[in-house]
This record gives structure tokens, sequence and C-alpha cells, in this order.
């Protein structure tokens, strides 16, 4: 967090004046100041070209407190355009600032462009990454964690120390030529390794000491593996899940989904020496296995014996765990109020969309989809396309809210959606492949998940008193997960698959969250420092 020099200090006086119109006066401000290259990184021992930022890899952390509006300037020194995007920050209000392509001009090589966030009514564990291409194959990701303001209760005592723990799976190929391999048609083999925090076998390490209590923030960046992650005879209390703080549940070991964020306590209570910690793939063959070790300062040895082994390819054992997980109802969120104070499952149902994800070939290259339709995008962003009415680049309803049970497609997929409905929301996973499914700009309610197919029949089994909140949730192969939603943010958001080739060659969608009004406690005006780009090349933001 800093600007440098009288350059930096005016660009934050500009930065300032841009947010005066759309931020909360009392609300900290906290600046960053990036510089995004290319470098040499090894960690599964072979060189590769990454992306680094401020000659990071992973990314540095982002720290903040609830309400905080974050000043991120990026710089791409790059050679080609690129994009952050910030998974589970819900851009309150402000979708232009999402970063992903439907809503935010790429930064051009050699340029720069400022950010301007606000973290408005969360806390948790979350992350950022580079959401062009397959930039995510090459780093630029790192972690998020958004405190609790002082006065606030939380349900559970300060950590001794605070981690992040980013476990993700890793090609050896640079990340160009897998997205050559992809632009050709062609799906992509199995990842080479698993890397956690940057590293692979052997090189993590946290340090622990006797009777002290730590927290871990652990989320899967990875490009498409379930991973189970564990630590040698230390159980993980689970204590937040993407901004929710649930029951204080205990496991010997937690499947993170691609996409997905957990914050665990751990306790060490165990004699002093060095331990394992593993995270190996679920659902794959051959399984993928790294591990670290946890260090603790009295250490009377390291690490002996196997790692402790885990799940494999149990889907029942998976799901047991993911239905355990549960809202903390007496728990306080961002607010003091209880988070049980908000009874999700008393609201009817204005709308189901039901969405079925499939694989095929369209013109004999290897697509993905969602009710058919195989995303491509358009050549401008669809949020400005949107903002400055700008017809021929997007059609709302281009994708049908149920499964149409015809083959894949091409079209730029928009899913049309009224601000403050409530509705419901069913993954159709008739693959024999776990799916993990992303919304922007929202946390949902994970109501319901089984094998098969849904029907309306299964809403009587749904969870309707403490079904946890959350932005990414899995979906198990022939099975089905709904979610419902309280449509309360304006904007373009996207809905996506965390399974990175797939996201790619279409397995993605936008929800354009509509309203006719145009005042600001609806949605902010386009940001001044908005890139035009596209067809909206040459229009105006607002005046300086």
């Amino acid at each position: 967090m800093r600007v440098n020099g009288a350059g930096g200090a005016i660009s934050a006086l500009l930065c300032l004046a841009a947010l005066f119109s759309i931020a909360v006066a009392e609300d900290p401000y906290r600046f960053f100041e990036w510089n995004v290259t290319y470098g040499d990184i090894y960690p599964l021992g072979v060189r590769q070209k990454g992306i680094l930022i401020n000659g990071q890899f992973p990314g540095p952390d982002i720290h903040s407190v609830t309400n905080d509006n974050l000043i991120i300037n990026v710089f791409n020194s790059l050679d080609e355009p690129f994009l952050l995007s910030w998974n589970g920050i819900q851009q309150r209000r402000n979708s232009y600032e999402d970063g992903v392509y439907g809503t935010t001009c790429p930064i051009p090589p050699g340029r720069n462009f400022t950010y301007i966030l606000q973290v408005k009514d969360q806390i948790g564990s979350f992350y950022y990454f580079p959401s062009l291409d397959f930039h995510k194959a090459a780093g630029g990701f790192g972690g998020i964690r958004i405190l609790s303001r002082p006065r606030i209760p939380v349900p559970f005592p300060d950590p001794d120390g605070d981690y992040t723990v980013l476990i993700g799976d890793w090609y050896k190929s640079n990340h160009t030529t897998l997205k050559a391999h992809l632009d050709r048609g062609k799906k992509l083999p199995s990842p080479d390794g698993i890397l956690i925090n940057g590293r692979g076998p052997g090189g993590f390490s946290l340090n622990f000491e006797q009777g002290k209590t730590y927290r871990l923030r652990i989320s899967n960046v990875g490009l498409q593996n379930s991973l189970n992650f564990r630590i040698q005879n230390h159980k993980m209390k689970l204590v937040e899940v993407e901004g929710t703080h649930t029951l204080q549940t205990t496991y010997s070991s937690l499947d993170v989904h691609v996409g997905q964020s957990y914050s665990v306590l751990v306790t060490a209570d165990q004699p002093g020496q060095d331990y394992y910690v593993v995270a190996s793939s679920r659902f794959t063959s051959p399984i993928l296995t790294t591990t670290g070790t946890v260090h603790y300062a009295n250490s009377a040895g390291a690490v002996s014996g196997p790692p402790p082994g885990g799940p494999t390819i149990q889907v029942d054992w998976s799901l047991n765990q993911a239905r355990s997980i549960r809202t903390n109802l007496t728990a306080s969120g961002p607010r003091p109020n209880p988070q049980g104070s908000y009874h999700y499952g008393m609201i009817n149902l204005t709308k189901t969309y039901v969405l079925e994800n499939s694989a095929g070939q369209v013109n004999g290259k290897q697509r993905y989809g969602v009710n058919s339709v195989s995303f491509v995008p358009a050549d401008t962003p669809l949020k400005l396309a949107d903002y400055f009415k700008i017809g021929g680049v997007f059609r709302v309803g281009s994708i049908s809210d149920k499964p149409t049970g015809g083959g894949l497609y091409l079209d730029t997929s928009v899913l049309g959606a009224d601000f403050r409905t409530f509705v419901e929301i069913v993954f159709q996973n008739n693959e024999d492949i776990i799916q993990s499914w992303h919304l922007d700009g929202y946390s949902f309610f994970v109501v319901g998940m089984d094998g098969g197919q849904w029907t309306t029949a299964s809403r009587d089994a749904y969870n309707l008193r403490d079904a946890v909140s959350r932005c990414t949730t899995q979906v198990y192969p022939k099975s089905w997960t709904a979610i419902h939603i309280a449509l309360d943010n304006v904007g373009m958001w996207n809905l996506r698959t965390e399974f990175w080739a797939r996201q790619y060659l279409g397995q993605q969608l936008y929800l354009r969250v509509y309203t006719s009004s145009t005042s600001l406690r609806d949605e902010f005006p386009i940001p001044r420092n908005a890139r035009l780009c596209g067809k909206a090349s040459g229009q105006r933001t607002r005046p300086l």
C-alpha cells in the first residue's frame, strides 16, 4: 500500500477526486501501485514465463477492512492486453470495475488503469486473478482478505497468525502454448502438478509455535481440479467461507473445489516436530499430490514417513462434507446484526433458471456451452454497449433460461433478470466430471445438491434455514446444485465455470440485472477513468 513520489501523490489526489461522487467520505482509502511484468519462474523445476506483480509470484496480498475503498493502479508492462478480476468482491452498483472482458476494456501494453473498488458490506477471504486469455496459467493471482470493522463481533478469538494459502493445479507449459492448443480446437492434457503459494513439492512451509492458533485462508486458484487439503495430525476448524461465518465444524481434510475459498483455524497442539501439508487432486486418474511442511518453533525433527492419505475419487464423501458446511446464524457478518436475521427461506421465488453444461464440437473444434450456447466475446464490453446503448453487440435472451436439448452453437449469451427479484438457479451437470460455477457481483445460498436430474420435487430436500452463502459452488458428476439469489446488485455479471479451459472455450454467460431507474442508489455512473474500446471508442464517460 504505497504511492511513490510526487507523480504518485498527484495520481492519488486524482483518484480521490474521481471517487468523491461514489464513495462514502468516512470510509478509509487504501492505495496500491502494481507493475505487471513477465519473469522467469520454476515452480515445477523447469523455467516458465510467469506473470509477476511487483516482481512477486504469487502477487501481493490485499489487506482491507469492511467498506474500505481500494485504489489499485495497475501498470501493464506485458506485450499483450491485461485485466485483473476480483473473485468474490461484489462491486456493489459498479460492475464496470469487475475486470472481465464483458465489463471492462483491457489495459493495453505499456499503459495503466486505476481500479476503484469498495469492499462494501463484505468480510472474508477471496482472491484476484488475470481474467483474459489464458493468463491465469502464468500467475498474476493473489489473496484478498477483508477484516471485520473493530466494533463488529467476530465469532472466534483473534488468531496468533493469519496466512494466505493459494493452492492450484499447474502446467509446465507456458500460458501461450496452452492458449494456442485451445485455439486449435483441442482439449488440454491433465495438469503436471500442484502448487502451494507458487511452490512445487517440498517448497512451501508454515511456521507454528506450540499452543498457538493460526488462521489459514485457503483458495483454489487452479485451472480445473478440485483439491483436498490437509495437515498431518492436525484438525482444521472451519470458520468462514467466501464471506460467511460458518458453523465451526472440525475436519481432518477439506475439499476445496476450483475457485473456492475457505478459512480454517489450526491449533499447534501436537508434539514439537515438522508435519506434512498436503494438497491432492480429487476425482482424477492419476491422483496429483504435492506436499509442504508445518515447522514447529521447538521442532525436534523433520517430517518422516509417507504423507497422510486423503480421499481420492469418492463423491459421496465430498457431497456429505459439502452439506455439513452451514451458516452460523447467530454470528455477525459485515454488520452487527446476526447472519440469520435474513430469512431467505421465507421469500417467494420470482423465477427459476435451469442451466445445463455440455461439451461438443462446433466447426470441427472443441467447444463447451450452457443450454446449448457456447459463449463468444463481442468486440465491445457488454456493459459499455449497454450503457451507451450501442446496438449489434449483444441481445438479452440470446440464451434460453432452460435446457433446449439442441446441439452447441456460438453466440454472445446474455440472460436477462430484473432488479430486486429473488430467483433460483439450478446447475444441471449431466457430464461425468465435476463442475464448479462462480457468479460475479453476488453471494448466493446453496440450498441443495444431489445426484440425478433436478425436478420441482427436489425442492422438498432444500435447506431453507442455514444454507451457506457464497459465490462459487460445485456440481458433482451427473448431479445438480440449486442456489437462491436476491438480485439486489444492478449490472452485467459474469456467470462462468471455474474450469478455465472450458470457460475460455465457451462455458460462461452474462447475467444482466436490469432496472429502468437511473438513481445512484441503484447503480453508479460509468467511472470517469473508464477505458473505452471497440464500438464504445470515441464515446465520453463523464466530464472531469
